[in-house]
């Protein structure tokens, strides 16, 4: 069996750093940035959605390079682990499961995080975006998941804190189990289709197992 994991809000707590560098990219556009609570929507969602929905279509790309500026130099180590993910992870792991992480994140900043916190080498392969934002939209980065690593929609099994994650997994054929310590709502990702929703991390080994047995 393989499990896809999304990294914002389901491995990490990465709002401190995207906020963070949302704000100074805002800023230094001169526009009105909001305060950090009030940004906790933009965690999840590819990148240019939210600058597209924040700025319009012609600030975009100038504000992803503040935003990567910022980010990539302090950014990506303001991220939180989640209690209690690492433990989960090995479990599974030692349970038979194969352990990818999909994210809409670019891959680049995926692995320095990941690698940050020590937990790259979790999982087979670390997918995200390409930082010209191809697979940035989490159904076609599924799709090409499966084609990649040639794995079976009806063998793999999606993990996230947001609906992109749920229907970017239907779209594929793949269930989702969703996670209420994240960025979604329980009723966003109820709403969306998951299969099940876990409360914390130590609740996915036995969520997954009811839904699929290791190979």
């Amino acid at each position: 069996m393989n499990l896809l994991f999304d990294l914002d809000g389901t491995i990490t707590d990465p709002k401190p750093g995207i906020t963070g560098a949302v704000r100074y990219a805002l800023a230094t556009l001169g526009k009105p940035a909001p305060a950090e609570d009030d940004l906790a929507w933009v965690i999840g969602p590819p990148l240019r959605d939210t600058f597209r929905t924040l700025l319009g279509e012609a600030l975009v790309e100038p504000a992803i390079g503040l935003y990567r500026e910022q980010y990539g130099a302090t950014g990506y180590k303001d991220a939180l682990v989640i209690p209690g993910m690492p433990e989960t992870l090995d479990r599974l792991a030692t349970d038979g499961y194969r352990l990818f992480v999909a994210t809409s994140k670019p891959h680049f900043y995926a692995r320095r995080v990941l690698a940050h916190f020590g937990l790259d080498s979790r999982f087979i392969t670390i997918h995200g975006a390409e930082l010209d934002g191809t697979h940035d939209n989490k159904g076609e980065l599924i799709t090409y998941i499966l084609a990649t690593e040639g794995l079976a929609a009806a063998e793999t099994l999606m993990i996230g804190d947001r609906e992109h994650d749920v229907l970017g997994a239907a779209r594929n054929g793949v269930p989702c189990i969703g996670v209420a310590w994240g960025y979604g709502s329980h009723a966003e990702l109820t709403e969306a289709g998951a299969r099940h929703i876990c409360a914390a991390p130590g609740e996915l080994p036995d969520a997954i197992t009811g839904l699929f047995a290791p190979a």
